[in-house]
């Protein structure tokens, strides 16, 4: 399975009491179908999976797959501390619909689990009982575990492996790890600021948080690569460097919704203890917003 272009990492609307809103997750979807996202992922962390009940993550899942064209591939975002788990979430959706899951590296016990042996030991565990393939998500900063390319390079012989996202936003580890993993495994990013250099490197798509509200700025990136008109990405890479950077790295999921909201889509409050932007931050991001197309 080839992972190819741009997956925005859904986000979860909620209402004004906190409950996970249906009707604003058409209009997202219904919206993002019209552009040529290659698919969607559902349930990871742009998507405050952390913050939802089993149930709520469950309805997403199934609220998106009823809404999604059928031409959008569906991940899941299914990875937690422990194996069974994650196995139980990853089989769920797959009797859902979804074709592939996003694992994320199990860290809350990260004085135990670090080593390169643990962090096999778990995802060929994942891998081995997982009714559709995964993919390894790797975010070494919110983590506090970084999974080295060696590891990668090993875990990718492994049948029902078939990727990685990588959203430590170091290139040179890209560079290894497209140099040493198995032909055919899939190099993804998750970082829109240095999207276009990725894309240069051999990464083969991006899982970007940024594309929720700017859907269009990243897949002109990616199809700029794809015709090899280098100097077109990089100017696109231009435009949209501030932007991504305060809704990803400086404001976070506040800040992506906020932006969102400006530009056509639903975002929406976050869920507590996640707080709404304040006014000298909002004002911010509208500024860099200004000048793109949602």
């Amino acid at each position: 399975m080839k992972l190819q272009g741009i997956y925005p990492p859904l986000t979860t609307p909620f209402d004004r009491d906190g409950e996970v809103w249906k009707a604003k997750v058409e209009h997202n979807v219904s919206k993002l179908n019209r552009t040529g996202l290659s698919g969607y992922v559902v349930m990871g962390s742009t998507g405050e999976a952390k913050l939802l009940t089993h149930d709520e993550k469950v309805r997403m899942w199934e609220w998106v797959a009823e809404y999604a064209a059928p031409d959008k591939l569906l991940i899941a975002g299914t990875g937690v501390e422990s194996v069974r788990e994650t196995v139980a979430l990853t089989n769920e959706a797959a009797g859902i619909g979804y074709k592939v899951a996003l694992v994320a590296t199990p860290h809350y016990y990260k004085n135990l689990i670090s080593s390169p042996q643990a962090q096999m030991l778990y995802y060929r565990a994942v891998a081995d009982q997982a009714k559709i393939p995964i993919v390894i998500y790797n975010w070494p900063q919110m983590m506090g575990i970084d999974v080295p390319p060696e590891v990668i390079a090993e875990l990718s012989h492994h049948p029902n492996i078939i990727g990685i996202k990588e959203s430590s936003g170091n290139v040179s580890k890209v560079v290894q790890m497209v140099r040493e993993v198995k032909a055919g495994f899939n190099v993804t990013v998750g970082s829109a600021q240095i999207l276009a250099s990725y894309f240069a490197v051999g990464a083969s798509a991006g899982i970007l948080a940024f594309a929720n509200a700017c859907p269009y700025a990243c897949i002109s990136i990616w199809e700029a690569h794809r015709t090899r008109e280098y100097e077109a990405a990089l100017d696109w890479q231009r435009r949209i460097a501030k932007a991504a950077t305060l809704v990803t790295a400086k404001h976070g999921i506040p800040g992506l919704k906020h932006a969102m909201d400006l530009m056509g889509y639903y975002g929406g409050p976050p869920r507590l203890p996640l707080t709404p932007p304040c006014p000298p931050a909002r004002a911010e991001i509208e500024a860099a917003f200004t000048d793109l197309r949602g």
